[in-house]
């Protein structure tokens, strides 16, 4: 049996606990109920946005990786991915957190790298 928290009660959750500490958050895109995949768009005040997917590792577990980052020179370029992942897995969720050390709320230390 898997222990995964149904996508919806994650995202809902997510969502709750960064707009009780004052920032936004937002669904982009929802997906499949209870097995959907999770990206969070992370970003302060709409800039510096970096993509966050849990990626499996080699014991099991699943942690958050950032994998993509805004560039400054394209900004078109990061909502371009998203749209073809979406269009590569309509199942999939698409978050936007919007707080200071946004990370903290995928438990994630941004100064990590």
């Amino acid at each position: 049996m898997d222990a995964r928290l149904p996508a919806h009660l994650e995202v809902s959750a997510l969502i709750r606990r960064v707009n009780a500490e004052g920032g936004f958050a937002t669904v982009l895109a929802k997906g499949e109920p209870d097995a959907g995949t999770i990206l969070a768009v992370l970003s302060r005040n709409g800039a510096d946005q970096r993509l966050y997917e849990r990626m499996p590792e080699l014991d099991g577990t699943r942690r958050w990786r950032c994998s993509k980052r805004q560039d400054v020179e394209n900004p078109f370029e990061f909502q371009e991915y998203l749209d073809r992942r979406r269009r590569q897995d309509p199942d999939v969720w698409i978050i936007e957190l919007d707080a200071a050390d946004a990370e903290r709320f995928i438990g994630v230390d941004a100064s990590a790298g």
